[in-house]
């Protein structure tokens, strides 16, 4: 299988699957010298593991990283630094009805269809639970990151129906919620809403939003390697997004010109601007404004309701999915896009190093 790689001196590869014995991943291109330990990975995890709240699946998995290589007497060492989960709550049985037919809305079939074989217990390595290498390989991304002055995080912004009030916005809520919503009373709405979906057996979607406040102008590059476009394919990669926003997004098509421009201004901070429509980037640069990216999340294809399908023998049936499902993966998708954003304005940022002439010359002569 190719594609289990990302970036490119920030590297991350991840492997695993959501029943095996274990899942990680392997970081290379960290510095030497940062100050890094468990815990510090631990924090991110916490945020994605299954079982927190009542809008999880009820999976308990305490997801405890082990710090393998890369790591000497609390400092990173610049070599590979590679990660593990164990796996400890799997339960297989729950997967056996589906063993040889294919799920509504996961990837069962068209990963059969490539492969000619799949692992049909909780997905295999289509499963979300694949995102504990990015999570964690996002962590040291994000402390790299502090260090530069630059600020990652991400949010709920809708669940079904419901949106946040923008006015209302509450930074902490994201961490206290279990929406992960800046918008307690808009989380408190969204909780209702999932209620009541629950009663009927179903799940839903929602929005999900990431900001990178410090980064400085010029990141990234104007043709392949756009920030922008980057950003995108990091996000659209993350399972059950569908679509991807910059900034404004798919609101600017419907503006004049004279309405989306963003003016610019000097001023003893520099050269700013009056409004960010674009979100950040420029010709595929970054252009010193906050970084805006936004993702659509479908709803959890596994529902408890009957279902039309179609089994490995051509046959049509019906099947009602048993096991342990989120009604809703947005709340714990959040750390996931902070994670993987963070990955990618890093990368951005090491590959920008060697951009100019006059900088190498001063990283090296002084």
């Amino acid at each position: 299988m190719a594609g289990n790689s990302f970036g490119n001196i920030f590297r991350v590869t991840t492997w695993g699957e959501s029943h095996g014995k274990a899942l990680g991943v392997v970081v290379d291109g960290v510095p030497a010298g940062l100050a890094l330990c468990e815990e510090d990975i631990q924090l991110f995890l916490d945020r994605r593991k299954p079982g927190r709240t009542d809008i999880s699946t009820p999976r308990k998995e305490d997801d405890q990283v082990e710090i393998l290589s890369g790591v000497f007497e609390g400092k990173t060492t610049g070599t590979s630094l590679s990660m593990l989960v164990r796996n400890t709550s799997q339960n297989s049985r729950d997967y056996s009805q589906i063993a040889d037919c294919y799920r509504p809305g996961h990837a069962d079939y068209s990963f059969d269809a490539k492969y000619g074989f799949r692992d049909y217990r909780g997905g295999g390595r289509s499963s979300g639970r694949e995102t504990i290498g990015r999570v964690a390989a996002g962590a040291v991304a994000s402390k790299i990151l502090k260090e530069l002055g630059i600020d990652v995080y991400a949010y709920t912004t809708a669940i079904g129906p419901v949106s946040i009030n923008r006015e209302h916005f509450d930074r902490s809520a994201i961490l206290s919620t279990p929406t992960a919503m800046p918008d307690t009373a808009a989380s408190d709405q969204a909780l209702a809403y999932l209620k009541e979906a629950r009663a009927n057996n179903d799940s839903m979607g929602g929005v999900m939003e990431c900001t990178v406040t410090g980064l400085p102008a010029g990141v990234g590059d104007p043709v392949f390697e756009k920030l922008d476009a980057n950003l995108a394919k990091a996000v659209m990669s993350i399972g059950a997004v569908k679509a991807v926003e910059i900034g404004d997004g798919c609101a600017v098509s419907t503006r004049y010109g004279s309405e989306n421009n963003d003016s610019f201004f000097a001023d003893e901070d520099g050269i700013r601007k009056v409004t960010n429509h674009a979100g950040g980037t420029l010709g595929g640069l970054s252009d010193g404004a906050p970084v805006i990216v936004r993702a659509y999340v479908k709803p959890t294809p596994s529902i408890f309701q009957t279902q039309h399908t179609v089994n490995q023998a051509g046959e049509n049936i019906e099947i009602a999915i048993k096991g342990r499902h989120d009604p809703i993966i947005v709340p714990r998708a959040v750390v996931v896009m902070e994670c993987m954003t963070s990955l990618t304005v890093l990368d951005a940022l090491l590959m920008n190093m060697s951009a100019r002439m006059d900088r190498i010359v001063e990283f090296y002569r002084s």
